[in-house]
């Protein structure tokens, strides 16, 4: 009896030290590489839903960019304290997001801004906006808004997540590519300093010239280094692009699907020239661009959402839709 105990241990125990060379060759090296790259993931950043990417606990927008949405201006009128009309706007359902155009020296109302958009409930991308040098190729402009944002980020973050928009319609029609790409090259170093979510830049040409953008993105040299961007276009009757030599047309929009980077409709609205305007908004929506109609509210003449516009009203408190709200959310 005693033997046979003595073998049978013997046997269990060769058993358990085969079953533990198995273990050892077969799912240790599994789980040691699903700790190694949980430990690369801490170090080197996680990424998030939208593609974005974290490191050194720096703050980032999560959310993706899909859905399409309004313009908001409220820097110029009653000192930026403005009255959005949610409520109305939260019966038009096919608006989720709203871009933010924030003029310098209009952080604390722009905290404002951002808080109240999340609280209810939207998406909201934010636009350094200098009126006084739309279509610059001034670098040190560029320079400037991309400071602002590293100095203000923070601040302004604390009131909710948002996508940054580095600048509005920085670049004219006859800035090159690689000039294009240098410049966006340095600002956007800066940015990456407080923020590493995707960056949208407004293409050259007041937002007109995505042959300039795709050559700036993918032949250019130097060529825009940052992968991490979004491309916005802004679309009007009256856009030409000068790189083709004719006027705006969808085929444009193949160039900038075709940097690889995404793209969205940043802004769009009617008025006067031959562009189908309507037309190119439809092709952007065909390839899952976001779009973005101008303007809910804050321009200055007839292309708000809503009546009374703030140029009409600065301090008022209710509002109706416009005549001009049913041409605009029909592309959304």
């Amino acid at each position: 009896m005693q033997q046979k105990k003595n073998y049978i241990t013997k046997r269990l125990k060769v058993i358990v030290e085969i079953g533990c060379l198995i273990i050892t060759i077969f799912i240790f090296p599994i789980s040691c590489s699903k700790n190694d790259s949980d430990s690369s993931e801490k170090n080197s950043g996680t990424t998030t839903q939208s593609g974005a990417t974290t490191n050194n606990n720096l703050p980032v927008e999560t959310d993706t960019l899909f859905g399409d949405g309004v313009n908001l201006q409220p820097s110029y009128y009653n000192n930026g304290n403005v009255n959005f009309g949610w409520d109305l706007m939260k019966q038009q359902t096919k608006i989720k997001i709203v871009r933010v155009e924030i003029e310098p020296g209009f952080v604390t109302q722009a905290k404002s801004w951002i808080a109240q958009a999340v609280s209810n409930g939207y998406k909201i991308i934010a636009t350094y906006h200098k009126a006084s040098v739309l279509g610059s190729d001034d670098t040190a402009e560029l320079m400037i808004a991309a400071r602002w944002w590293q100095t203000n980020y923070a601040t302004l973050a604390a009131s909710g997540s948002f996508a940054i928009n580095l600048m509005n319609e920085w670049g004219s029609h006859n800035i090159s590519p690689a000039a294009y790409a240098t410049a966006y090259n340095n600002a956007l170093a800066i940015v990456r300093t407080v923020y590493k979510g995707r960056v949208i830049i407004d293409i050259p040409g007041w937002g007109q010239e995505t042959y300039t953008a795709y050559q700036a993105c993918k032949t250019s040299n130097p060529a825009i280094s940052d992968t991490n961007i979004i491309l916005s276009t802004h679309i009007y009757p009256g856009n030409w692009n000068q790189g083709k030599n004719h006027t705006f047309q969808q085929s444009d929009l193949d160039d900038m699907s075709n940097t690889g980077r995404p793209c969205i409709v940043g802004e769009f609205g009617t008025g006067t020239g031959s562009c189908d305007w309507s037309g190119c908004v439809d092709y952007a929506k065909s390839k899952k661009w976001a779009v973005l109609a101008w303007s809910w509210n804050g321009d200055g003449n007839n292309l708000n959402m809503v009546s009374p516009s703030w140029a009409q009203n600065g301090s008022a408190t209710t509002f109706t839709l416009s005549n001009y709200f049913d041409t605009v959310y029909a592309r959304l």
